[in-house]
Parts: C-alpha cells; sequence; structure tokens
C-alpha cells in the first residue's frame, strides 16, 4: 500500500520528494533509505504493488511464550517453528509461523497499543540457590520480640562522611527511615527470597539506580509488597527511602497530605495551599531517594498526572515506585503516567515445584513434611500464593501447639487447608 502510494505520487507532475518519503518511512516504521529502496525496486517493476491481505497478530498464549523468552524475538520464532513440526502450533492461536520481521512488526503494535511485555528476570550463576535462599532468609529478616515478624527493623543512624551535619525536615525523616513489615501469621516464620523477590529486587533496584518511575503488579497474596520491602531494604544506607500510605479513593489533598507526612514535611500548615506544597514536595524530592507507594491502585487518573507532574519538575532526582494488585490497569488509564513508567514488573505465583523446599526454609515446621504432600496442598488450595500458605503454616503451627508430639502429615496439612474456608 504504501509503496503502490508512492509511486503513485512519483508519476505526478511534482514528483516523489524527501518528505514524501520521510512520512512513508514513519508510518510504516522503517528507515527512509528501506523506502527509498521500495521506490526504486517499484519504478523497476521488481515489486507488485497491492494491498495488504490481512495481517498476523500475537495472542495471549504467544504473548506468555514471548515473555518466558524474555522478550527475544528470534527466540519466539523459534519455538514456534518447533511447535509447528510438532502438531501443537494451533494451541497458541497461530495458523502458521510468520517471518521474523512480520514478528517484530505485530510485537511493536502490541507495546504500542499499551500492552505491557514483563521481562524481568531473577540473575542465575551468582551464588547457589538453596545457600544464597537460606542466609538471606536468616539475614535480612529481624524478628519481632511481641508482634509479628517484620522485613527490616528499624535502621541505625546512618554513617556521615567527612564529618558534615545532615539538615533539614526531608534528611530527619531519611535518618528515621520509617521501616515497613509484613504479618507472617507464625513465629518463628522467615523471609525467603524466592525466584519472585529476586526478580523484584533487581527491577526496584534498577529503577532506583535509573531515578525513575516502576510499577511492581500482579494477583493478591503473591508477595508484591514484602518483595519490594526487600528490595528497598537491601539499598545502601545512604538512600533515604519515604513510604507513603494512601486511603481508598483519595483526593489531592490527602495525597499531598501522604507525601508531606512521608517526606517530613509539616503537612498541616501546607496541603491546604497547593502552590506551597508542590513547591515544598519539589525541593525535597530534589534529593536522591526512593518513594515507595503501595496499593497504588486506588489512585485516579488525576492523582497520578499530580505525581507525573511532580517527577516532570525540573532537579527531580527520587526514584518512584508504584505496587498493587491492579496498578497497571490504573496507570494504563492514565497515558501521560503510563508512558514515563521505566520498569514494568509482574510478580507470578510461586512455582509448585519450588513450594517444599520454599516452605522448609520459610517455617522449620515444613522441614519434617512429605514433599508430595505439599504439592498436593499446593495444587488443590494454595496454587502458588505464598499469602495462603502463610495462613496454612498458622494453622499448623497452631495444631503442634496443642500436640507437640502430632507430626506435619496429611491429614493435618488437609485440617489447616479446611480452617480457612471458602476463601484461602
Amino acid at each position: 500500500m504504501v509503496v503502490r502510494r508512492l509511486l503513485a505520487v512519483d508519476r505526478g507532475e511534482g514528483g516523489l520528494s524527501a518528505l514524501h518519503v520521510r512520512i512513508a518511512a514513519g508510518l510504516a516504521g522503517v528507515s527512509e533509505r528501506t523506502v527509498w529502496r521500495w521506490v526504486q525496486q517499484g519504478r523497476e517493476g521488481r515489486v507488485e504493488a497491492r494491498p495488504r491481505q490481512g495481517g498476523f497478530t500475537v495472542g495471549d498464549p504467544l504473548w506468555e511464550v514471548l515473555t518466558q523468552a524474555g522478550g527475544n524475538v528470534a527466540e519466539l520464532r523459534r519455538r514456534m517453528l518447533r511447535a509447528q513440526d510438532e502438531g501443537v502450533l494451533e494451541r497458541w492461536g497461530a495458523e502458521l509461523v510468520p517471518s521474523l520481521a512480520t514478528l517484530h512488526r505485530a510485537i511493536k503494535d502490541e507495546l504500542r497499543g499499551g500492552r505491557v511485555l514483563q521481562v524481568a528476570r531473577a540473575a542465575s550463576g551468582r551464588v547457589e540457590p538453596s545457600r544464597y535462599d537460606r542466609a538471606l532468609a536468616e539475614l535480612g529478616f529481624a524478628e519481632g520480640a511481641d508482634g509479628p515478624p517484620v522485613v527490616d527493623g528499624p535502621d541505625a543512624e546512618p554513617s556521615r562522611t567527612g564529618g558534615e551535619e545532615r539538615s533539614g525536615a526531608v534528611r530527619a525523616a531519611a535518618r528515621a527511615r520509617v521501616s515497613g513489615g509484613v504479618r507472617l501469621y507464625a513465629p518463628g516464620a522467615r523471609l525467603v527470597s524466592t525466584r519472585q523477590v529476586a526478580g523484584v529486587v533487581e527491577a526496584v533496584g534498577h529503577t532506583v539506580a535509573a531515578r525513575g518511575i516502576g510499577c511492581v503488579y500482579g494477583d493478591t497474596g503473591l508477595g508484591k509488597t514484602v518483595a519490594v520491602e526487600q528490595a528497598l531494604h537491601l539499598l545502601p544506607a545512604r538512600v533515604p527511602v519515604w513510604r507513603a500510605v494512601v486511603g481508598v479513593g483519595p483526593g489531592l489533598p490527602q495525597v499531598r497530605a501522604a507525601l508531606c507526612e512521608a517526606l517530613g514535611l509539616p503537612s498541616g500548615s501546607l496541603t491546604h495551599r497547593a502552590g506551597p506544597v508542590d513547591q515544598a514536595l519539589a525541593e525535597a524530592l530534589a534529593e536522591p531517594g526512593v518513594l515507595f507507594l503501595d496499593d497504588a491502585q486506588r489512585l485516579s487518573p488525576p492523582v497520578l498526572d499530580y505525581l507525573r507532574q511532580l517527577w516532570d519538575s525540573p532537579g527531580c532526582a527520587a526514584a518512584l515506585v508504584l505496587c498493587g494488585a491492579g496498578s497497571e490497569r490504573a496507570l494504563a488509564r492514565a497515558a501521560a503516567m503510563r508512558s514515563r513508567v521505566l520498569t514494568w514488573h509482574q510478580v507470578s505465583r510461586l512455582d509448585t515445584e519450588d513450594v517444599p523446599r520454599t516452605l522448609g526454609l520459610f517455617h522449620p515446621v515444613w522441614e519434617g513434611a512429605d514433599p508430595a504432600d505439599l504439592v498436593r496442598a499446593d495444587q488443590q488450595t494454595a496454587r502458588g500464593n505464598f499469602r495462603t500458605w502463610a495462613k496454612i503454616t498458622s494453622h499448623v503451627c497452631a495444631a503442634r501447639g496443642r500436640d507437640p508430639g502430632a507430626g506435619v502429615d496429611r491429614d493435618a496439612i488437609d485440617q489447616a487447608c479446611a480452617r480457612l474456608g471458602p476463601y484461602p
């Protein structure tokens, strides 16, 4: 279609100009040199100018395969060729294997339409996994004496370099570093670095280093908040971390108040004056740090656009991490903010084959359990949801407390699962 129109213009009185080629290159998504080559071939009659007879699209099954391939389009095509040889290509919603260029075009169309490609992966080959998980479970976690365990306890006073004193309300808030926590339901439970947690740590670390905006999303109960808290805890102590808490459907005054409280600003005297509070927030965010905002799915498009304006202000050096089940859909409704998100990371469910090892690290009560019983409970009840496993652990520990001599067998696990009711 593009070549046919270019040839029609070329045969006209004015002829074909560089501007025509530039416009055609932008519409076709190719370079101007490629368009000139098409035109030359058309002039020589080597290209049949005919309308396109429909296009290849990437459905959900193929998109999942692309995600598993880490966003590698060439690898996706190789897998499609293998599936075609095995006769299972139709299961992926495709009747034939297109060319590599067609695949690239179809995927670019999906990305331009706002589809998210989650390609962050945990690094491998650094440390043997079981050693790394156990060490992180023992060292990256502090247990409260009376309350539930928390991901990271209060930080010690950060060291000062060169004898320089940190001043200002924001710097005082950074020294305090209000620590986030998570309820693990069972005394003695430990934070485990699963593949999912390691992926979030890498995604958040890159976002903070680039001073960009990141979104961590996924179904409820998969450990998104726990993973982000662990990622923030592993940041260098010199990086201030601010945690803002918002209610359901907050308006701009409530968001301003939450941001002022997180940054240590005098919210009471500022939040009802938009100009001064915006200026104070912009000055506070000029310091390198990271703002963590959980349950971002509660934010409306006007609120997200307000955050976008803060991060667009000159001199902003802070990173923003948004988290929550459905947060990616909230961002999709705010096109300007969505286009500025540097990192998208989807937290997946716990792999069934990893359940026995992960639970053994999570709580000592599971160390003697039969792996087959744990896999069965995961397939029937937990379905890879870590929060559900934390609840099951709590009920198993309670049963062991009532009868210390009882083992963790299939009956005990079934009884604990039954305690969860119809909504595990």
